[in-house]
């Protein structure tokens, strides 16, 4: 019989093949946009809360990512989320402080797709003109009833969603029959944002623009080349460079 480390990792890596198939022709569609939104000179925001918020930063300062991308940050790390009112304070504090720019793209991350601050950030950023996609478990959030009184969820509202293909609670694996374990939320998402992050660089490189791609600080003059690359959005990013 095998552990439940080996089944959790044949599902999960099935699940991750599968989210491959099922969102490539959405990121096809996304690397034009982010493309043309960099080569503007924009910034990519993002936004999650709760466990979502690591999502959210694996591409913010990333050595190898590109240094305009900026996040929308919770200090109550999801403690308040469906606290009605609270994320729509959070995305205007954060839209007067670094701005929310028509055009601009803001990926919103929610698992469940249900809960009130994922959903008010992509409604804030709507009004704004802002490109909203969600990344979320369509399973989940095409079922489960929000607890935002607009009642409409996540992927309801975003103009485009990339599906995490986890199932309903997250934990794809039983250890005993009243604990389910084994959560994919993270594993998927962080490689959904990678595969649309390299599909933008992709589609810059090919049309002669400029890669504005961080490099490790741990590596000799990587910092200042990091200070070069990120001089122009110095005003603008949540996460200062080092």
């Amino acid at each position: 019989m095998p552990s439940l480390a080996e089944s959790y990792s044949d599902r999960a890596n099935e699940l991750l093949a599968r989210a491959w198939t099922v969102n490539t022709p959405i990121v096809a569609q996304l690397a034009p946009i982010l493309g043309a939104s960099v080569a503007r000179g924009e910034v990519i925001h993002t936004f999650g809360s709760g466990h979502s918020e690591i999502i959210a930063r694996e591409i913010v300062g990333r050595a190898g990512g590109l240094v305009c991308i900026t996040s929308i940050n919770d200090p109550t790390a999801g403690f308040i989320e469906n606290l009605v009112g609270y994320g729509t304070a959070l995305a205007e504090r954060y839209d007067r402080q670094y701005e929310l720019r028509a055009g601009e793209v803001v990926i919103v991350i929610s698992n469940s797709g249900k809960n009130s601050s994922p959903i008010e950030v992509a409604l804030h950023a709507k009004k704004k003109g802002c490109v909203v996609v969600a990344l979320t478990s369509l399973a989940m959030s095409q079922t489960a009833k929000t607890v935002h009184p607009g009642g409409r969820n996540l992927h309801a509202i975003a103009d485009f969603t990339l599906d995490n293909g986890g199932v309903p609670g997250d934990t794809i694996l039983q250890s005993t029959p009243e604990i389910a374990t084994g959560p994919t939320s993270t594993f998927v998402g962080a490689s959904l944002l990678n595969w649309l992050m390299l599909s933008t660089m992709e589609w810059l490189k090919d049309r002669g623009h400029d890669l504005p791609v961080l490099r490790s600080q741990n590596l000799p003059g990587a910092i200042e080349h990091n200070r070069a690359v990120g001089a122009k959005y110095k005003y603008r990013l949540s996460k200062q460079l080092a």
